[in-house]
């Protein structure tokens, strides 16, 4: 889990909530476009009109829709993105010059005009500690000025452009006019006060800037701009929305426009039990429409996406065309630099490749290029003339026609593609998407695919979502199974599909909203559940590249890697410290599970040699675990951690389940003999009275002992009932509001290890009590993100993480209810 850049959380908005499976729920972010870690655009507010549609990193990536009801528009999608004129330009629009100091200046006049800063160093702009910036600054605080020449005008809003890290102050001419602690990851606009304003002189002015590093990087680039009165978007209604489902594979909203219904389906097909499919980079924005009031009407819809979708950062310059096949209308665009794998990180979009926007031609839609401002306007005039090629923030627009609209609903829809050319690096080979692994494929092939398909892939997936909430609420109940829900796409999404060199399918995990490692081991334990029971080929494709690092000798450890790198470069553990107990465990317990929902040792018998020696290590060290990280690395160092000793525990126990399936007896009796015996002597250590403690022998101390749950799933017959029943009773005396927090250090909590703990239960009432508060947390959370795994249980506010794999942990209730049934 772990290393959280606690620098993202700024992104979390202050919102309520509202939407999923009935229009009575609420969610903490709705996905949209949900592939890959590149390829994932989010609603972050309740109301499909109240936001930009946004990358899970927080970035804006804008997908814009406007219906036409007889001449009159309505937006349904998305916000019309603001018009600015620029007043003083940043450096993404043009290079200029500033003095600076990183020593504190004598006094308070260092933001005056008349100050002298002759003394102070000359730099230019942006200013930071990347790769990308003009002038390095890497101490704690620097002092900015900028000088520069304003004629005045009337002005309507003026406007401060900035992207800065981390707390920062601006004066203009020795006032101080906007404060704000925490950072931005690109520009953005803030209002600045009519006062503000009249603070602009005709002639020479002077922007001041203070920056104050708190973590992380560092990094100052600004400007002031005044946002134009936008007369044609006045002409611009907004839909009124009346309800929003969310199911596993698909987001529906339903809006009234005037005399017309509206339903709009964002469909990403990730069906795994289709790899073809759950690979293939495409997904559906469906709409139908029909009359609400007996009348007929003109119809025809505008779905407008942002060229920002393609880009790291919106200064980065794009190129976009248009052009057709035989069966299909496409818009392609993409950075003019295409720097194929050459970033790795957390928080960063894909600047390589190409997006796509593709609509039958048979539908007869017009396609044309505009600036992302320009495109509602031109819409509303009436024009479809591709004004802009190459630039910065360009939208690829599509008009579709949807005739005269009756009482008879009438459907059609749009394609929103992406082909990452190359999208892992996997020890210094460079490695094509799954769906593209020949290089043959073309994506123009993808998309005529998914258009020769739609009909059947949609029912495909209104199948499997209506299943899956079936089965997730026989299984837990209907809080439970909207949870699963939510979590479904998230979990998908936060990997990335390929075929390594040596023919093994990988599938990889990016530790989204964290240190961005790649196919970390303990994302893919709390992710496993959802994958045993949907397919078991994805969880092999989260393990298959660790077993392959041990089994070169690149890694050559007598324990499992933590990692193979920082996304997407896997090649080779980048986290800077091992967890040998946590991570051996974890792959070892895996394995087990896998033998166990394939009804085979097939895979544990292919990687037995360094199962058998990590085995070894968890026999010998494992036990009684010396100070060393886990999962919950986020929580400190622990010796003696209670809850990863039974993670090792039932590893050795695990191991022997698996050789007695290979025909190892002998093997399976020593190992089954020597778990059984730590059980006992765990047992008293961690003996509590009525639970057991944190760490061994430790009174007044508890944590959750969620690593046991593979003993009662896997049927080990380890623990006695007596140490289930004992820490659960003791659990519901420890509740909060919006959940049982994680150890008696703190009082936040990780939502997935609580519903491991919940299946842990014996009954179903004791089961809802804690996984109530985790759906009430869901629903009422004011960090408006893609789900997040780490929260405060006394407020239900975001401490770290979102959009990431682990949710997928959720499922392992209904992944109990499968496996007993293999019984």
């Amino acid at each position: 889990m772990k290393k959280i850049s606690l620098r993202s959380i700024a992104f979390a908005c202050l919102l309520s909530a509202g939407v999923a499976h009935a229009q009575d729920r609420k969610a903490p972010a709705y996905p949209l476009v949900t592939h890959n870690p590149y390829f994932s655009i989010w609603s972050n507010t309740d109301k499909l009109t109240e936001s930009p549609t946004r990358h899970w990193t927080g970035a804006t990536q804008s997908l814009l829709g406007v219906i036409s009801v007889d001449g009159k528009f309505y937006r349904f999608l998305g916000e019309s993105p603001d018009r600015f004129k620029t007043i003083l330009p940043a450096s993404d629009e043009k290079a200029y010059q500033v003095k600076y100091t990183e020593a504190k200046p004598d006094g308070n006049n260092w933001c005056d005009p008349t100050f002298n800063d002759v003394a102070w160093k000359s730099g230019g702009a942006p200013i930071g500690d990347n790769d990308q910036v003009k002038t390095t600054w890497k101490s704690h605080d620097i002092w900015v000025r900028r000088t520069f020449t304003y004629t005045k005008t009337n002005l309507n809003e003026l406007y401060l452009k900035i992207n800065h890290d981390d707390n920062v102050e601006v004066y203009l001419n020795g006032n101080k006019v906007f404060e704000r602690e925490g950072w931005t990851n690109d520009f953005k606009m803030f209002k600045l006060s009519d006062d503000v304003k009249a603070k602009l002189k005709d002639g020479e002015n002077v922007l001041a800037i203070h920056v104050a590093n708190t973590a992380g990087g560092r990094y100052l680039d600004a400007g002031l701009v005044e946002k134009i009165k936008d007369v044609s978007t006045n002409k611009l209604e907004v839909a009124q929305q009346k309800e929003v489902t969310v199911n596993a594979t698909q987001t529906i909203y339903n809006f009234t426009a005037g005399g017309v219904d509206l339903d709009v389906t964002f469909t990403s097909p990730l069906l795994m039990s289709d790899l073809n499919l759950i690979a293939r980079p495409v997904s559906y924005i469906s709409y139908k429409a029909k009359a609400n009031d007996g009348k007929s009407h003109a119809v025809k819809v505008l779905f407008s996406a942002s060229t920002d979708v393609a880009v790291n950062t919106p200064v980065q310059e794009v190129k976009a065309t248009k052009y057709a096949t035989a069966k299909l209308s496409i818009l392609k665009a993409g950075t003019t630099t295409q720097p194929v794998l050459q970033k790795r990180g957390d928080d960063l979009r894909i600047d390589w490749g190409y997006m796509y926007v593709a609509a039958p031609k048979a539908e007869s839609v017009t396609q044309f290029i505009t600036a992302e401002t320009e495109a509602a306007p031109a819409f509303i005039s009436g024009k479809s003339t591709s004004t802009s090629q190459q630039g910065r923030s360009l939208a690829l627009n599509t008009v579709i026609p949807f005739g005269s609209v009756g009482a008879t609903a009438v459907e059609k829809y749009v394609e929103l593609g992406y082909d990452e050319v190359y999208a892992i690096q996997y020890f210094k080979q460079n490695l094509r998407p799954w769906w593209n692994n020949s290089g043959k494929e073309t994506i123009e092939g993808q998309l005529a695919l998914a258009a020769d398909q739609y009909k059947s892939v949609i029912g495909k997936c209104e199948a499997f979502d209506k299943t899956l909430y079936a089965d997730a609420k026989k299984s837990g109940g209907a809080k439970y199974a909207d949870l699963c829900v939510l979590a479904y796409r998230q979990s998908i999404a936060a990997h990335a599909l390929v075929k390594s060199p040596q023919g093994d399918l990988l599938w990889l995990s990016k530790e989204n909203f964290s240190n961005g490692s790649i196919n970390t081991v303990d994302i893919t334990y709390p992710s496993a559940p959802m994958y045993l029971i949907y397919n078991t080929d994805l969880l092999k494709g989260m393990m298959n590249g660790i077993f392959y690092y041990s089994e070169s000798g690149k890694f050559p450890k007598d324990w499992a890697a933590h990692d193979l790198g920082t996304y997407p470069l896997a090649n080779g553990q980048t986290y800077g410290e091992d967890m040998p107990v946590e991570e051996s465990g974890n792959m070892i317990i895996l394995a087990d599970a896998i033998t166990k929902a394939d009804g085979n040792p097939a895979y544990a018998k292919k990687h037995w040699t360094v199962l058998s020696k990590w085995v070894n290590y968890l026999v010998k060290d494992g036990f009684d675990p010396k100070t060393q990280l886990c999962t919950d690395d986020f929580a400190g160092h622990l010796a003696r951690n209670a809850n990863l000793s039974a993670k090792a525990i039932v590893g050795i126990a695990c191991y022997a389940d698996m050789a007695e399936k290979i025909g190892e007896k002998r093997t399976a009796d020593k190992y089954r003999i020597i778990a059984k015996d730590m059980v006992g002597k765990w047992m008293q250590l961690a003996d509590d009275g009525d639970h057991y403690a944190l760490t061994f022998e430790n009174k007044g101390t508890w944590s959750q002992k969620y690593n046991i749950i593979w003993d009662k799933v896997l049927g080990l017959n380890l623990f006695p009932q007596e140490v289930y029943d004992k820490e659960i009773k003791y659990y519901l005396t420890k509740q909060k509001e919006f959940g049982l927090p994680l150890d008696s250090r703190k009082t936040y909590t990780k939502s997935d290890w609580i519903m491991w703990t919940a299946t842990l239960t014996s009954n179903q009432s004791d089961f809802e009590a804690l996984v109530n508060p985790i759906w009430k947390f869901a629903m009422e959370t004011p960090s408006r993100v893609p789900l997040n795994d780490w929260h405060e249980t006394t407020d239900g506010k975001m401490v770290g993480f979102q959009a990431r794999s682990v949710v997928s942990g959720y499922y392992m209730k209904m992944l109990y209810d499968k496996m007993k049934s293999k019984k």
